[in-house]
Parts: structure tokens; sequence; C-alpha cells
């Protein structure tokens, strides 16, 4: 679209005129591709505000904004193109309903509690063959995401398949404009966002607002709060529902759940037909039945539905990073291969990059149904490779071989299938890579996967990096937008691995990180860590590994800092920065308010450091009962950082919240807060719930039928009262399961269901009762996670969180992650 047409569609006032094509709608800074062909939309949050980034994106060639605010060093831009409105997000909205209402095709708009992806996805597989189609990348449903999902929608574009999420009350009219939704799909109703409705009647009234204009809505009519909000709603199109009514358009006669697939036998037209549903849990054959219905109503005959529901894969909803072969990093996207999904996983990709000197290969597919000419689409590929970086490229496929000579500066081998690149040497070569997996279906790139993936213990542990920046966001929700945030990732990052946290903090604009000992920052930086780095509890011994590796350290005694001093000096170094710690209260370290005088004396009578911050640690800051005494340590704080900084020109930073006082306390967040354990999903206040960033899984390795009167485990401790079924999972007391949980005190989860810890545990294994339990070999087991908590872990054991998180052991793999 012409920047002159998209300056009119928006009500722009134009700074420096400048004609030209735009193909690309940016809203964040870090996820530039094609400089030429991209407008970024300057969209200021509660959190951020992109108009910080602006000259950072001129400086990698961008010049064409859209702006609500124009600032003096905008001025010196004089090539750049300002368009500037009232409100950047509003102004994105309208210029995707522009270009929604420019093409007159049918478009599915899909909403619900639950299944919105899925079934989008399969969707998609079910019909990519018969159209072109257009569909939201990954989750994108939200008021930004769906806005650059709509916006890809081109003239080959046969059909569009878009998801649209909410999280309160009048956000659902302005994605309807939007999608403008030709056929509806309402999966379901449940609890997720529902702290900001009344209830879920005003949620579903919501989320139906999607429909306007529609001419057919389908959903199941089993959820008779959905049905009852439909039929008191104004919608005029048809309903297509599904269920085990009557009155269904499509009656749900029976489902027989067998080892591996859901015999569905149902009744349509009058007609009854059976099909197998290729799963078993009742959210797939849910998801799979809207399908179902979807296709019956585009007027697909049954038995051809029947094939192709038979062939449905599973959608990864999330990027995974495992250890590979050979010092290599594995990523896996085998979720879709498309130009935007391709730019969204090389941007996950470069965050993840280390400075272990890992090359960036990238291992793609065929690129299907793009609605380009194959050359067009493979030199696209081939420049978005160069802005990201790539150096290394395997093509797998004929038509991306065809079109090898694209890549011209990339080191490049390309195949006709997987079979032959995993015959190949090319597949046996890799060494010190980080790789994208990046296939479409059709190519088996699990089996690739497969090949390059470290085999190591059963037992993992799930870091959720969405989670992770939703909970720092949330805190940031609570901050002033100039309030610093030093995030503490001491102790491993709580024993979520302090590396991958580390690096995705930094990506998402935290200002300084905290460790325990200069070893942890040491890593850190080795790892390609820039931004400042905190020592907490530095030692004389470490004073060389914190100068090696520009850290700083907190300053808590007058022998600590005489001899930081000592140390300054002989390297001839100057204004080398410090944190200093005042005791107020805690009585832990610090220096408390009869030091300061001297404590002044000795920091105004050198040049060997620089005081960069004073802080304190709050002591109760979660509890209620303490409030009283968090207000007085405040109080002696603020008096202590007043004589320091009164005597100092420079601008002396103060920090005294740590994430329950950021809860509970802001206004006291002074200059920087300390966020910690709330990062991980703990919150002080009842009422927030925060997401759970760690999970700790394994798997059942066997399965016995114990008699009565028989014992299990060490000691005989597990002594067997009636017949049971015993099973068995690989993790231990060296896993970090604490000895404490056995006999029965302790619980996993397996298949949704509750087991109890048999005997004692054992140092490598543990065993559970599954008697009442539809368990098998190689099932899955939940340590702690969404469904049982590491607080309800905690309280079992009389402890902490902080105590389960930082008690996993080092041997238990980390497998990051990203939805």
């Amino acid at each position: 679209m012409k920047l002159s047409a998209i300056a009119q569609y928006i009500g722009a006032k134009e700074v420096n005129s400048l004609e030209s094509e735009i193909n690309w709608l940016l809203t964040d800074s870090r996820s530039l591709s094609f400089p030429a062909e991209s407008l970024f939309f300057a969209i200021k949050t509660n959190r951020n505000n992109g108009h910080n980034y602006i000259s950072e994106l001129y400086g990698q060639n961008l010049r064409y904004f859209v702006i609500s605010e124009f600032r003096p060093e905008f001025e010196k831009m004089t090539d750049a193109v300002f368009l500037k409105v009232d409100n950047t997000l509003e102004s994105l909205q309208l210029l995707a309903a522009k270009h929604r209402s420019s093409y007159d095709i049918p478009v599915i708009g899909i909403t619900g509690s639950n299944g919105k992806t899925v079934v989008k996805e399969w969707l998609y597989q079910l019909l990519h063959t018969d159209y072109r189609i257009a569909r939201s990348p990954r989750s994108y449903n939200s008021q930004i995401g769906v806005p650059l999902s709509v916006w890809t929608i081109d003239k080959n574009t046969q059909l569009g398949i878009f998801e649209a999420g909410i999280s309160e009350s009048n956000e659902m009219a302005k994605l309807q404009s939007i999608i403008q939704p030709t056929i509806g799909i309402f999966t379901n109703i449940g609890d997720a966002h529902q702290e900001n409705f009344n209830g879920l009647k005003q949620k579903c009234d919501e989320k139906l607002k999607l429909f306007i204009g529609a001419k057919v809505l389908i959903y199941c009519s089993d959820n008779k709060l959905v049905d009852i909000a439909i039929a008191q709603s104004d919608f005029k199109g048809k309903l297509f529902t599904w269920g085990k009514s009557t009155k269904a358009s499509l009656q749900v006669l029976k489902t027989e759940k067998n080892t591996n697939c859901t015999k569905t036998t149902f009744k349509y037209e009058g007609k009854t037909s059976q099909l197998c549903i290729p799963y078993t849990d009742d959210a797939s054959v849910e998801n799979a039945l809207q399908c179902l219905s979807t296709l019956l109503y585009l007027g697909y005959k049954i038995e051809e539905i029947a094939k192709r529901i038979l062939l449905l894969e599973s959608v990864a909803m999330r990027l995974e990073v495992k250890d590979g072969v050979r010092n290599c990093l594995i990523i896996n996207d085998s979720y879709n291969s498309d130009m935007n999904s391709l730019s969204i996983a090389l941007d996950f990709l470069n965050q993840q990059a280390t400075a272990k000197n890992l090359s960036k290969t990238l291992i793609l597919s065929d690129i299907l149904q793009s609605g380009q000419s194959s050359k067009e689409l493979y030199t696209s590929v081939a420049e978005l490779l160069k802005t990201k970086n790539i150096q290394r490229i395997i093509g797998i496929g004929t038509e991306i071989a065809t079109h090898s000579q694209c890549f011209e500066l990339l080191k490049k081998d390309f195949f006709n299938s997987t079979e032959d690149f995993l015959k190949s040497e090319a597949a046996r070569e890799f060494k010190n890579e980080i790789i994208l997996l990046k296939g479409s279906r059709k190519y088996h790139f699990e089996d690739i996967s497969g090949k390059l993936e470290l085999i190591t213990h059963e037992t993992i542990l799930e870091v959720n990096l969405n989670a992770l920046i939703e909970n720092l966001n949330y805190f940031r929700s609570k901050l002033r937008p100039e309030t610093k945030i030093m995030c503490m990732v001491k102790a491993f990052a709580y024993g979520s691995g302090s590396v991958e946290v580390a690096r995705t903090l930094q990506h998402h604009h935290c200002d300084y990180l905290a460790v325990a000992v200069a070893d942890e920052g040491a890593e850190l930086r080795r790892e390609g860590i820039r931004i400042p780095i905190v020592v907490m509890n530095p030692e004389k011994g470490g004073f060389g590994m914190i100068f090696d590796n520009n850290l700083e350290p907190e300053i808590y005694s007058f022998r600590l800092l005489e001899s930081f001093i000592l140390a300054v000096e002989k390297l001839g170094l100057i204004n080398y920065p410090i944190h200093i710690k005042i005791d107020s209260g805690m009585h832990r370290l610090g220096f408390e308010a009869q030091d300061m005088d001297r404590l002044i004396k000795l920091l105004r009578n050198q040049n060997q450091v620089k005081v960069r911050s004073v802080f304190s640690h709050l002591s109760g800051a979660d509890e209620a009962k303490f409030d009283n005494f968090t207000r007085e340590q405040v109080n002696r704080f603020t008096t202590c950082a007043n004589q320091i900084s009164s005597v100092f020109s420079h601008t002396i930073m103060r920090h005294i919240l740590n994430s329950a006082g950021i809860e509970r306390f802001p206004e006291f967040q002074f200059d920087m807060v300390r966020l910690g354990i709330g990062h991980y999903g703990i919150s002080s206040l009842k009422e927030v719930h925060l997401k759970q960033v760690c999970a700790l899984k394994t798997i059942i390795l066997q399965i016995k039928n114990v008699k009565a009167g028989e014992t299990v485990g060490y000691g005989r401790k597990g002594i067997i009262t009636t017949d049971k079924r015993i099973a068995v999972i690989p993790i231990g007391y060296a896993d970090g399961f604490d000895r404490k949980l056995g006999n029965g005190v302790g619980e996993v989860l397996i298949n949704g269901k509750r087991a109890k810890v048999v005997g004692n545990v054992c140092m490598d294994l543990i065993m559970i009762d599954v008697t009442d339990i539809d368990a098998n070999e190689g099932d899955v087991a939940e340590i702690f996670g969404d469904n049982l908590t590491i607080t309800e872990v905690a309280d079992k054991l009389k402890t902490i969180p902080y105590e389960v998180l930082t008690s996993v052991s080092k041997r238990v793999k980390r497998v990051y992650f990203q939805e």
C-alpha cells in the first residue's frame, strides 16, 4: 500500500512527505526485517513507549514512522517520514480495518476462552490445499496482534482465518471491525482473563461482539451459557450448532475412545455417519468437532472430511530451545512455514544466540501456498536471512533447491527431501551452531530434531519465557514509566537457568541484573549479557573477576569498601560504580544510621569509586502485620539516602522495594525496584494469579501391581494394605524432590489426577499410587507447574517457594520455550 494512502486512511499530519510502498507493519523495534518497506507504529502502553526506539530504528535504515509525539531529536532525521496522529494504536487498527474492507473474501473469525489457536491451525491443515489462506501467526489475537495478522491479506488470498482474544470489556468491537468475519466460531467459555469481567455472562456477551455481521456462527449448544447468550444477542445470521441435543445442526450421538483415536458417531441432515478423530483428550475432540462443523458448512462431503481429519497433526504451541549434539542449540518450530512466522522465529533465534561463537543456521523446507512466485518468495527469504545475520541455510524441498542461487552470501546446502538430508554428510557436520528448524508438516522435521537433540535425563524443568515476561510486565504496570527495574537472577535464576532468563530479560529492556557472587556475573558476560550487573555478595577474592567483567559490587561494610577502593586504585581506575547497602532494620548486611558521617567522609575523600545507587532490604513487605515496620524501614532508609545524596553533585539512585513491596507499597518505588520471586509467578496478593514460569515434569518408567501385605521402597516404609498399582518415576532427592515428601506427604499429577508418594523418596526415583488413575508407562507426571503449584509444594514442606525452586538440581535439564 502506498504511504500516501496510509496517511489518508489514518488521518495523519505529514512531516517530511515522501512516497513509498509499504509491505510490512512494525510495532516491535526488535523485529525489523525489511527497512525499506516497513512502517513503524510508535505505540504507547502503560509499560513502554515506542517513541523511545525511533532513533535506534533510524540507525537501522528505517525511515517511515507513525507517531503521536514529535520529539526534538526527530528534527535531525531529515530524510525520515513522520505521520503524526493522536493515537498510534487506534491508527494501526484503523489501517488494518481499511485494508480488510478492500478484500471481498470469506474470513473465519474465532474466539473463546480456549482452543482458538488449535482450531485455527487445524482449519488451515484441513483447507490449505483448496485455498490460499492468510491467518494469524501463532497466537496473534490481541489489540496489536490482530491488525498485524489481517495486514497479511493480499491480492492472492482466498480465505482468512483469524483468532481474537480479549482481557477486558470494550475490546472486541475494535477487533470485529478489523477481522470482519463472515464465518464465526465460538470455541467455549471459561475462567481465563476473568479478573476484568463481572462474570462469565458479561465476558460471553463481550466475545459475541466479534460476530456482528457474520453470515453464520458455529458453536457447541451443549454449553448452556453460550447458547443462552447467543439467543439473547442481536445476532442475525445463521446458527450452525453441534452437540448432543436433537435440535443441533450436527448431533453427536456417541464418542468412543480407543488407544489412539476417538470414534465419533453423529447425525447431519438426517444421515448418521462416523469418523475417527486421531486424539483422545476432550479438548482435542471438541476442537475437531468445531472443524468438522465448519467444513460441513463450507459444503465438504463427510467422506472427504473424515479422510482429512484422520491426518490432523498436533499443534506445537511454542518455540522450544533444547541442547543439541556437539555443543549446538536446537530451536524447533515446525508449527507453520510462511514469511511472517519465519521472521518471528528468526527474531527468537537472535534473542537466544549466545556469545560462545555459535554460528546461526536455518534448516528450511519449501514454503507452501505463499501466493508469490517461487523466485519472488525465495528472493525475499534470502533478503530476510541477510537482515537477520544468518550464516548458513539448509534448504529441503524441490522448490527451494531450484532457487538456491537466491542465497548468494550464505553457506548453503540443498536437498530434495528430509530423507536425503538425513542420509547426507551435512546432517553429521553440525558443531557449535544454533539451529532453527522451520518446516512445513509434510517434510517431517521431527525426524531431524530427533537426530540433532542431545538425549538426556527424562526429568525436565520447563521454563516458560512468555510467562516470565508477562509477570515482568505485571510488575512494570505498578511503576512509573521512568522507574528502573533490577531483576534478580542469582542462584541460577532461582533454579530456572540464569543465562536464558537473563538473555530474555535483557531482550525486554530490563535495566539491571543482580547476581549473588562474581562467578555468576562472569558467566552472564561470557554469554553475551551487556546490561549492568550488580554483585550482591562480593568477596575480596572475586574483585579481579568483577573488574574483568565490568560488574558492579554491593558495598555493605567499611572493610569491604576500603578493600575495594584499594583494589581499584592498584588498577589505576577512577569512578568505578558501586552500590551502597543500608541496614534499615533487617539486621543482615549494610551500613547503619550511625555510620553515615564516617561513610560520607570516606566516599568524599577518594575518586576511585562512585556511588551509583543506595538501597536497602525490606524484611516483611509481604505481610500486613509488619506494615508499620515496613514504613519505619523506609523512613530510616530515606534519612540515610538523603544524607549521602546531599553531598554529591551526581544523581544517586535509590531502591528498597522487592517483589512484594512493588505490589503493596508502590508509593515507595523511588528510582528503581528489585524484582525477584515475582518473576516466577509468586504474588504477595491473594487475589493476583501470576503465570507459573517453571514446571517440573517427568514420565512414568514402569507400573507394577503390588499385592496387599507387600511393601514398597527402602526401609519397607510403603506398606500396602490393599492391592495397588504402583508407578515408578525418575525423580528423587538428587533432583530436588525433598525426602520429606515421602510416605504420602507429597503428590504428583498424572493425567489431571493426584497420585500420592508411596514409601521413602530415593536418590533418583519415587513410587506413586496410580490405582485409581488411568495411567500408562510413558505418561507425563507433573511435580509442580500450572496445576500443582510451587506454593502448594512449599506449604507441604513448611517452607517457601524460593527453596523449592532453587532446590531443583542442575542435572535436571532445563527446556526453555516461547509460546
